[in-house]
């Protein structure tokens, strides 16, 4: 049997009374692109932050490539790429000073580092941004120069929390094609995201979280059949859009969602 690249068995994280993340248990094949999906507060960039060792779980367990992960897991971590929730970005260096200094901490020597640095930024177009500060970077600059730091050491494993949001059309469509190159290439892709026409065009399998419970998990197709086979009048064979699909799963209700009186 195929080792997963990522799995967990019961992983859960409380902060005091509140369980942001509750028994979540899920297995990730190699080379999948991944979709973790879930309304605002229902336990997404909490179960990133364990999965990269940024929070270490209350209870559960974490294997990254088939070996078993936490926060001092070094070996590991250097296989893994991660464009967190807030990007943490060093805003008094340069894009190229930023880089150079990741490819430098992932262990690549400086020639490579140096060569891969010039071609990430002419690949992001922030190239001729040379001499700015990554503090004076737009929203849209720092994601992309976050990403680019994520993949510089070419990881086996990366981790993608909102890594569209702010990125122009442009520049979406380059990324979305270099994600899908390394797909190809047999990486594996963790994306969270709240734009589910993106999910829906790059991921082939999705799960859904919903207060802090892992309520789905599956292919689309499979989850396209699983709901359209509860909808009355439903023919097994109905295309559901993944808006849909979360919509039904989520118990989100678009007909009866309450009015504001004053705006009706």
């Amino acid at each position: 049997m195929e080792t997963a690249a990522i799995h967990t068995l019961g992983l859960t994280r409380r902060f005091g009374e509140l369980t942001a993340v509750d028994n979540v248990t899920f297995s990730v094949a190699p080379g999948q692109f991944f979709g973790f999906l879930g309304p605002n507060g229902a336990g997404k960039s909490t179960t990133i932050k364990m999965l990269t060792g940024l929070l270490e779980p209350s209870a559960g367990s974490i294997e990254i490539l088939g070996k078993p992960f936490n926060s001092a897991a070094l070996d590991l971590k250097r296989q893994i790429g991660v464009v967190p929730e807030g990007m943490a970005l060093f805003g008094r260096l340069t894009a190229r000073e930023y880089l150079r200094f990741v490819g430098r901490m992932y262990g690549l020597d400086k020639q490579t580092t140096d060569q891969r640095t010039d071609e990430l930024l002419e690949f992001m177009q922030l190239a001729n941004e040379s001499k700015k500060l990554v503090t004076d970077f737009s929203h849209g600059m720092q994601k992309k120069l976050s990403l680019a730091a994520a993949v510089i050491h070419v990881p086996r494993v990366l981790f993608l929390d909102e890594p569209f949001e702010g990125v122009d059309a442009i520049a979406a469509g380059m990324l979305k094609t270099m994600l899908q190159g390394m797909i190809h290439r047999g990486a594996t892709i963790f994306l969270t995201s709240h734009v589910l026409e993106i999910v829906e065009r790059l991921c082939s399998h999705v799960a859904i979280i919903h207060q802090g419970r892992l309520v789905a998990n599956g292919s689309l197709e499979a989850l396209r059949a699983g709901v359209a086979s509860t909808l009355p009048g439903a023919e097994g064979g109905q295309r559901l859009t993944l808006e849909e699909i979360f919509l039904n799963i989520v118990g989100g209700d678009q007909e009866s969602a309450q009015e504001l009186s004053w705006l009706a």
